[in-house]
């Protein structure tokens, strides 16, 4: 498993490195791991029992990040617009079908299935198109994935205290330590080539470092709830898309915002 995990790595290293460099190759990426992502998630509650609808998810998923790459917005609230419309449309869908048990669940998992994963995803996409988002993208995932080797690195070497056991059974206190100390490096690191103070990157190191285990475990309690352990077998060793993703959730729109707020 360590052999496999170390091999999935290398590649994902050298594959992120390339797209990355290229704005339309990095988007176009972003894109494919949205509309993977949001077939395991899917399929994850389909496993459970939960009657969704799962490719109308997936293509309204897709629409977000094709979106931005074409710069297409009706108005300034389309995105408002946009969830109405699917809402109207899954409503539509549900009169179609002849039992109306689950409902409100098949309804509303969908949704959320788009704005967790489709939403949340697609704003690595603008930070790409930001000024120097090329930077700013790289720093990003430096610092969540160094996060995430550090957690796992240090709470298998040293970690003896559960974190939150009933989630994740094998995640511990230390490892959390170690993920978030790795983070904070990891930020000051690559402050040379960020226009940011080293105080602003040690708080960006922090904040994001806890956003991404926040994410992480979020994708545990869901997993864990569905009675699995990994999302897919995409990647060996570390599983499907959504385990590789989950810690980037939560920090891709953190980010953007604060990026948003400094840029007025």
């Amino acid at each position: 498993m360590l052999l496999k995990r170390i091999i999935s790595s290398i590649v994902l290293i050298i594959f992120i490195t390339v797209v990355t460099m290229i704005d339309w190759l990095c988007v176009l990426a972003i894109s494919i791991f949205i509309i993977l992502g949001l077939y395991e998630f899917f399929t994850m509650l389909e496993q459970k029992g939960i009657k969704i609808y799962k490719y109308f998810g997936m293509m309204i998923g897709s629409i977000i990040p094709l979106s931005l790459i074409f710069r297409f917005e009706v108005t300034k609230a389309w995105e408002l617009l946009f969830i109405l419309l699917v809402f109207l449309s899954l409503t539509l869908m549900q009169f179609m079908r002849r039992e109306n048990s689950g409902a409100i669940v098949g309804i509303s998992t969908t949704i959320f299935g788009i704005l967790y994963i489709s939403w949340f995803l697609s704003f690595f996409i603008r930070i790409r198109y930001l000024p120097q988002g090329l930077a700013l993208f790289t720093m990003v995932l430096f610092i969540v994935k160094s996060g995430d080797i550090g957690a796992y690195l240090i709470g298998t070497r040293f970690g003896k205290t559960p974190l939150m056991p009933r989630i994740s059974p094998k995640k511990t206190r230390e490892g959390a330590w170690g993920g978030l100390l790795f983070s904070l490096l990891a930020a000051l690191a690559i402050q040379p080539l960020i226009n940011f103070s080293y105080l602003q990157m040690a708080i960006l190191g922090i904040a994001l470092g806890i956003l991404g285990q926040l994410g992480d475990l979020s994708e545990s309690l869901m997993k864990r709830d569905c009675g699995i352990k990994d999302t897919g077998n995409l990647f060996p060793g570390l599983g499907g898309v959504l385990d590789l993703v989950d810690s980037l959730l939560f920090t891709g729109p953190a980010f953007y915002f604060y990026m948003s707020t400094i840029l007025k």
